[in-house]
């Protein structure tokens, strides 16, 4: 009975506070600066108060969130220190990365399916994948046209930025006529699906590598006898089992590193960032709200999935990717999550890494939109035909891009250069690109959660009665 008031009483003073701080920031009310800090900070020990009685890591997280948006508003030089401790906690939760896709996947194929189960898996996700990631481009390129945001833009006066670098075309390309560009950069891809050393691989956090290799490991090893087979299995197994107990670990430092990473943030950026390119902040979360209610469940109401059910067991790992911006950071925790939803091990392990390189729906809608944006901004009329070219362009050249914050970023300078559009609109818009990266990350991780479900019940091997359980 307390903890019911002391949620009520919270959830109360977090709307009456959001309506004060609404007042405040439009202008219609005047708040001194004090008195806000009072409000913030009211609310701030309520959030501990019923975090501490639910004594739930998601609540934790959620409300790490808010304190961290809390410090980064009024104390941002301090916000700005406390950078090490997400950076730290998303390399910590990089060490899990590797060691897991190997053993669940290994596991997955020699200790559970047949090669052809395999084989049926890798087509239907594909398929599923093309189909998602193309809706998120439409949409996406329909979202940029109708709002038009790029339009009348006054590029001097926004955010600038140092830009990332970008890795300069090889010399075999050079020496290759303009023609077939296209075909050595699409046969390039294919090259660098394949690892020339695993650790390296594992190092440098390549999944799509990391996958490739167990997938091919997990078949050979399902060739070899059983007496020379079982050793391995159970050893992969084991491993797979511990690295989830390490993953729950590790969970434990998330509100901390979440937190953080949110201070830095707003420590960082300032939430006055959030009124200056209002237009494209405003059109990339709606596109991504509305591909989540055209798309994404559309297909759950068909497949009758339980959607409640499903957002309450990925709230914990779209928060996680949310305020870090990382989906490698939401990796470990989205494939247990779907586990303990009804979704096999073995389908679990193949779906969700396969879809970190080629399901990214969030990113995949942030490409098509952003690259209009850039053309709108710099005033160059581009066709509908042209607009399609560089969409499914970005779409293909984003496969296999690190799950890893500001990635996406490196694809659209590079194919903005590629198309002749001027990349100095990119530098104004990279001040708010945290801002955006947050939504596209956790779209593409509520994607991949999803498509994993998807594929279970095509294979007819999703348990319904699990999302039921406690």
């Amino acid at each position: 009975m307390f903890k019911s008031k002391i949620s009520i009483v919270t959830f109360i003073s977090v709307i009456i506070a959001l309506i004060i701080t609404l007042l405040y920031e439009f202008d219609i009310a005047t708040f001194n600066n004090e008195f806000m800090m009072v409000v913030r900070w009211t609310v701030g020990v309520l959030l501990i108060a019923n975090a501490l009685h639910k004594k739930n890591l998601t609540t934790w997280i959620l409300t790490s969130m808010v304190l961290g948006i809390f410090i980064g508003v009024d104390f941002p030089n301090f916000a700005a220190a406390l950078q090490p401790l997400s950076s730290g906690f998303i390399k910590l939760v990089k060490t899990i990365v590797g060691p897991i896709l190997f053993a669940t996947l290994v596991y997955g194929i020699a200790g559970h399916s047949d090669l052809k189960q395999v084989g049926r898996m890798a087509w239907k996700s594909m398929l599923y994948f093309f189909c998602a990631t193309s809706c998120a481009i439409f949409i996406g390129l329909a979202a940029i046209n109708i709002t038009e945001a790029g339009v009348g833009i006054d590029i001097a006066n926004m955010p600038q930025e140092e830009l990332p670098t970008v890795t300069k075309n090889n010399t075999v390309l050079e020496s290759l006529p303009e023609h077939v560009h296209g075909v050595y950069k699409f046969t390039s891809f294919f090259k660098d699906l394949f690892p020339e050393n695993i650790v390296k691989s594992i190092y440098e956090n390549q999944v799509l590598q990391i996958v490739v290799f167990s997938v091919l490991f997990g078949i050979g090893l399902a060739l070899v006898e059983e007496k020379k087979r079982k050793p391995l299995v159970d050893f992969t197994e084991s491993l797979s089992e511990t690295m989830f107990k390490f993953t729950n670990l590790i969970m434990y430092f998330a509100p901390i590193g979440v937190g953080a990473a949110m201070a830095y943030t707003v420590g960082h950026l300032g939430v006055d960032i959030l009124k200056n390119l209002f237009m494209l902040l405003g059109t990339l979360y709606l596109a991504l709200i509305f591909f989540l209610l055209l798309v994404l469940l559309p297909v759950a109401l068909y497949l009758k999935i339980p959607v409640k059910r499903f957002i309450m067991a990925i709230k914990e790992p779209v928060s996680i990717a949310f305020a870090t911006t990382s989906s490698d950071a939401a990796l470990p925790k989205a494939m247990s999550a779907m586990e303990k939803f009804g979704v096999p091990r073995k389908i679990v392990s193949f779906v969700i890494p396969t879809g970190y390189s080629f399901n990214l729906d969030g990113t995949s809608l942030y490409l098509s939109l952003a690259s209009i944006f850039v053309a709108q901004a710099a005033g160059i009329d581009l066709s509908f035909g042209e607009q399609l070219i560089i969409a499914f362009t970005l779409m293909i050249t984003s496969k296999g891009v690190a799950a890893v914050p500001r990635a996406s970023l490196i694809i659209l300078i590079a194919t903005a250069d590629q198309f002749g559009l001027p990349v100095f609109v990119i530098a104004a818009i990279l001040g708010i690109d945290e801002l955006m990266d947050m939504a596209r990350t956790s779209v593409n991780v509520v994607g991949n959660c999803l498509a994993t479900v998807v594929i279970a019940k095509w294979e007819g091997e999703f348990d319904e009665a699990a999302p039921y359980r406690d």
